[in-house]
Parts: C-alpha cells; structure tokens; sequence
C-alpha cells in the first residue's frame, strides 16, 4: 500500500491534474504521439492527457474519507485500517497532522500527514490517571486544541477536568477538581460539570465550553480559571458576561481577533462573544430545521462543532443536519457539504453524507476536517 502523496501535473496553461489521496494508484500519463510544428506567436493549444492509473482530479469541495474503516473498534494503522470509536473531537497543526479524541476508545489519536493513524495518548481505561503518552487515562475525552508551541489540551469530558500533553507526551491535569460542580480559581481548585469544547487565542488563553454548567469558562495561561460568559440559568440570553444565557454549549472557538464563537447546541444558534464579553447571536432561528440565509434567517439542527478560519469564516459541524455549514464574515450561512442524509458517502459536497459529524477543523489552506462521529471516521 502506497503512502499518502501530492502528484501534480503542470504546463504552461495551468494544472492538468492533481491527486492527494491515502494509497492511491500511481497514475499513468501518456499523451499523442504526433509530431508537431508551432510558429512563432502562435498559440499553443494544450495536450489532453490520457491517464490509465488511479490519480484522478479531485474537485474542489470534495469529500474523502481521510481515516477510519468505519468499525466502533480501536487499531492504529494507514487510512482505512485504522478504527476509531465515536470520534468527537478534531485539529489540526501547522504543517498537516490531524489530531483526533477518539470519545468511547477514550484515547487521543495522531493522524501524519502520511495517513498513519497512531495514539498519543491514553491506556483505553475509561478511568483518571496523569502520566506519559499510554500510561495517561481519560473518560470520554471531548475535545482537542494545541497552541503555538505544540502542547495539546483536551477537554476530558467524564472526567470533568482540563488536561495538558505536553510534546514530549507527558499528561498531566491543568485545571479541574473531577467534581460536577461550578467553582472559579486557579487549576485544580475549579471546577466544571461535563465540559466539552475547548478553544485557545494567540496569547495561551484557553475557553471551554462548560456544558453542564451552561457557561463558558477561560483559563489563563498561569491556570486561573474565570466565566467569561453565561448566567448558568439553561436559557437563551444575549447579553453581557453573566446575563448572557446558554443552553448546554458543546465547542468553542476563537478567532485572531479575540472574538469567541459558542455552538449553543440547544438553542440551536451560533453565538459570538466579543473580546468585552458581549454575546450575540451570530446566526440560528433558534428552531430546530435546515435552512441557509443570513444571520437568524437560517437554521440549525443541534450544531455541535466550530471551527473559524483566518477569513473569518466559520465552520459548523451541524449534528442533526447531518451537514457542515458555512458563516461567512458577513453572517451568510451556506452548506458546504452534506446531502442531509444519514449516511456514508464520499463524493461531491451535496451528494456527501455524513452521520451526525460532532466537530470541524480547519487548516491554513483551507481543507476542512470533521469527525464523523457514528460513521467512526475522519473526512476531509
């Protein structure tokens, strides 16, 4: 089995074709044989190559099936021979590799830019335990973010704690009591109940989703832990800080001017939290359906992921919809890919289809990423 490889074919009028897939047949370019004659200022009509091999075009918006042959199993291994077990939580870094929280494996799993599927971190104990890389234990990890020097925090969800991996591999707890409770404070004198989504700025701040405590919290880079935002009463409030209401937020997100972006699950909307604290809503009825438009035009359907480019484009993983969505900066929301059906299918955007994707990432060439959560793989 081949690699994963970019094959490119260029002339001087463009690309003729391009491939970037996990094990893909080598093509096999050939072009007519004639013999011709160009004169001077005459323009060059292009070839038509002939490709008997297996790189074909990919257009741009398709969907491919990055890892995963879809068993609720656990194996490492390239592509399709790894298994992953509701996957819920996905990012990527800065040069390609995909980091997966593989929830009911209860296991972070690392996929190179090669399409070999790996684990970082995690014994499979659904349990609590610090310690290096599979020594560690999570309990339904939710959620994985890095910063600028590569350490991983992950929302370990059942465990009601924030845990750090730094690059060497080494778990250890940075803030979270284990208790379900709500308590501001530094590390592990705070406490969270169920949270989920977890975002960071360029200054090391971290923001997670509290789900169960209906709040969003930030945590500094030293480990103080502060609400940001939410009353805690289960509702929908615009606002500012703690008369902003939520109805159990799933994930997070934050854009490079500060801004934090809420999937508020329940109430079915997508909200926006200033660098001041003032929430809004970006977009969502607030009624559980699909449609595209503008602003509170459109609707949702339990959307559980966010992600944001550097455009200011935001990405939803639209749970019940069975779709990932777009926002653009000026509040349009489209459909990116996903026929609506409950389904696996690679393919073009609207005839894709996803089961119930839990969370989106984006990279810096602007491929998304999902965790297609009850198909038990990872598409691109």
């Amino acid at each position: 089995m081949r690699m994963k490889s970019i094959l490119t074919c260029l002339t001087l009028g463009g690309i003729l074709w391009s491939s970037q897939r996990l094990a893909a047949q080598a093509p096999n370019i050939s072009y007519p044989s004639t013999n011709f004659t160009f004169t001077m200022g005459t323009p060059i009509t292009p070839l038509t190559p002939t490709n008997t091999g297996g790189a074909v075009a990919v257009p741009r918006g398709n969907v491919t099936t990055l890892a995963g042959n879809g068993n609720q199993a656990y194996a490492d291994g390239i592509g399709n021979v790894a298994s992953f077990n509701r996957p819920t939580g996905i990012t990527v870094d800065g040069i390609g590799n995909v980091y997966v929280a593989d929830h009911h494996n209860h296991r972070i799993r690392k996929i190179s830019t090669a399409g070999v599927v790996t684990t970082l971190a995690g014994s499979g104990n659904r349990s609590y335990l610090d310690g290096i890389g599979t020594a560690a234990s999570f309990n339904q990890p939710y959620d994985i973010v890095l910063d600028n020097s590569g350490n991983m925090y992950v929302g370990d969800n059942d465990n009601h704690r924030v845990r750090k991996i730094s690059t060497a591999g080494v778990v250890t707890t940075f803030a979270g009591s284990g208790n379900t409770a709500y308590a501001d404070g530094i590390g592990t004198a705070a406490s969270f109940f169920w949270l989920c989504g977890v975002a960071i700025d360029s200054n090391g701040n971290l923001y997670v989703a509290d789900f169960n405590n209906n709040r969003i919290r930030k945590i500094s880079p030293a480990g103080v832990v502060t609400t940001l935002a939410g009353s805690g009463n289960y509702d929908f409030a615009d606002g500012a800080g703690a008369t902003a209401s939520f109805r159990h937020p799933y994930s997070v997100a934050v854009d490079e001017n500060g801004n934090v972006y809420v999937a508020d699950t329940e109430n079915h909307r997508i909200r926006k939290i200033s660098p001041s604290g003032v929430v809004t809503t970006l977009a969502g009825s607030g009624n559980t359906g699909f449609a595209d438009g503008t602003g509170t035009e459109a609707s949702f359907y339990f959307p559980t992921g966010i992600a944001v480019d550097g455009n200011g484009n935001v990405y939803v993983a639209d749970n019940h919809n069975h779709r990932i969505r777009k926002i653009s900066p000026a509040g349009v929301v489209t459909t990116l890919a996903g026929s609506g059906n409950y389904d696996f299918v690679d393919g073009i955007s609207t005839t894709a289809s996803f089961r119930n994707p839990q969370d989106v990432a984006v990279d810096r060439n602007g491929n998304v990423y999902v965790a297609d959560t009850e198909n038990h793989r990872i598409r691109k």
